[in-house]
């Protein structure tokens, strides 16, 4: 049996490929435990530096698979299901301190939207298209989806996108601000990994803590996110890719960053 998620690492990028072609990888239990693990394993790993997240064949991630456990039992308990699998994934993608490219290569519907969306830099093929499917089968956004797409994209396009379920394409999901740059599909595998590249050379420390800001500043009034910003700045104040920064810049030359804290 092929493997469900194919696990590379090209330079300093590890590359997440889910692969169920044959199911426009719809999320099994074995592909979500090995998302699970993946990014579990991902936070430690200092040789890493960035994260590129995409789909084998013609899709991204269907969403759930409806074959493997939400069929099987006439009434399912899905909250079960999302407390095991779905809201760890997103809250291991969300806490993870490296940046995350998700790739929409295609199909991205359900829970395989949301799952691109918990991402740090979605970008997507202009054949890409995206659907909130869930209504479709008598069920709410998970994943994240209640909370990603009216931060993303305002509470009334949420709503509609939401309710109505209907498939928007790639050009109308950077219209609404879901993604932030299509590429070609002949060239789009070549340019998500030179974005995911060039975000591993950026200061490591740097890029952590705008995650950490970022995350925080939903909940946060502008007193409590001042405070943030003031305590992670002094933090970085101290990393050695700051010095080499200032250093590079008086010297008129591009920077090389370690990520090293000190």
């Amino acid at each position: 049996m092929a493997e469900e998620l194919l696990i590379d690492t090209v330079g300093a990028v590890r590359v997440l490929t889910l692969n169920r072609p044959d199911r426009l990888n719809a999320l099994s239990p074995a592909l979500l435990g090995a998302l699970n693990e993946a990014f579990a394993a991902l936070t430690g790993d200092d040789a890493v530096r960035a994260v590129l997240l995409t789909g084998a064949g013609r899709g991204f991630c269907a969403g759930a698979d409806l074959l493997q456990g939400l069929a099987a039992a006439s009434k399912p308990d899905l909250g079960a299901m999302i407390d095991a699998q779905y809201n760890p994934l997103v809250r291991k993608m969300r806490g993870c301190p490296k940046p995350i490219v998700c790739a929409v290569n295609g199909v991205a519907a359900g829970a395989g939207m949301n799952l691109a969306l918990a991402g740090d830099v979605i970008i997507a093929a202009k054949s890409a298209n995206f659907t909130q499917a869930f209504v479709r089968i008598g069920l709410l956004p998970d994943a994240g989806g209640t909370y990603f797409l009216p931060r993303l994209v305002g509470e009334g396009r949420a709503r509609a996108l939401a309710m109505l379920g209907e498939t928007i394409s790639a050009e109308q999901a950077l219209e609404y601000g879901l993604v932030w740059r299509l590429f070609e599909d002949e060239a789009f595998a070549t340019e998500a990994l030179t974005l995911a590249t060039n975000l591993a050379a950026k200061p490591a420390q740097s890029l952590a803590a705008m995650k950490r800001a970022f995350n925080a500043s939903a909940g946060n009034g502008l007193d409590a996110q001042l405070d943030l910003e003031r305590d992670l700045q002094r933090e970085l104040g101290y990393s050695a890719d700051f010095a080499e920064g200032v250093k590079a810049f008086l010297e008129k030359r591009p920077a090389v960053f370690t990520g090293k804290v000190g």
